[in-house]
Parts: structure tokens; sequence; C-alpha cells
């Protein structure tokens, strides 16, 4: 689980994540990513119902937490919202690499390092 302080809760959060930062897209998932002024990283999660049902979805929404973890407490202060395509929960095995790849490009298209 993500702790309280790394997780993006309001629907204006996503909102400004999702329409002013950089757009990564893999198989398996859309990263968003923008800069925040003020730290730590913080993560949200769109998992529709395109993907599953609700059992399907929050077994998504765990992988892509624990994915996420490592990313949050070692990058400069981002705004990440993470959408899950329904190749999500059909190739859970690429999960990994395309959320490793997504996040180092984020951070890259970005200007800043982990």
């Amino acid at each position: 689980m993500l702790p309280a302080v790394h997780r993006l809760t309001t629907p204006s959060d996503f909102r400004t994540t999702v329409r002013r930062g950089v757009r990564i897209s893999r198989r398996t998932m859309v990263v968003h990513a923008h800069l925040s002024d003020v730290p730590p990283t913080r993560v949200g999660f769109v998992v529709s119902k395109s993907v599953g049902n609700a059992v399907v979805r929050n077994r998504v929404k765990r992988r892509l937490r624990h994915l996420a973890r490592p990313g949050v407490e070692t990058s400069p202060p981002v705004s990440v919202v993470v959408r899950a395509l329904p190749a999500a929960a059909s190739r859970p095995a690429e999960l990994p690499g395309d959320f490793a790849s997504a996040w180092s490009e984020a951070l890259e298209r970005l200007g800043v390092r982990p």
C-alpha cells in the first residue's frame, strides 16, 4: 500500500496531471506525469470497467501500486496518473516492464532524474 502522502486523491489533482503533463503510452497502460511544486511524489490510478469486473480491477490496481512504490520513494516531486488499459488484466507479465519503461521515460521527458 502507498502511504497517504504519496496518493493523488482529489479530482482536480488528477485533472491537472492529465491535462498539463506528459503522456507515455504502453500496451498495458498510459502514464501521465506532471512536475509538482511541492514534494513528495504522488501517484493516482485509474482502472475503468473496460479492464474487467471489480475483482480484476482491484487486482490490477494492487499490482500497479506495488510497482509504483519504489519509484515514489526515489524520484523527485512529480504527480503521476497511471491509467490501466484492458491489456493490463490479460497480460500481467508485461506490467513490470511497461511500468518501468513508462516511468523512466516520463521522468526523462520532464527533464528530471531519479
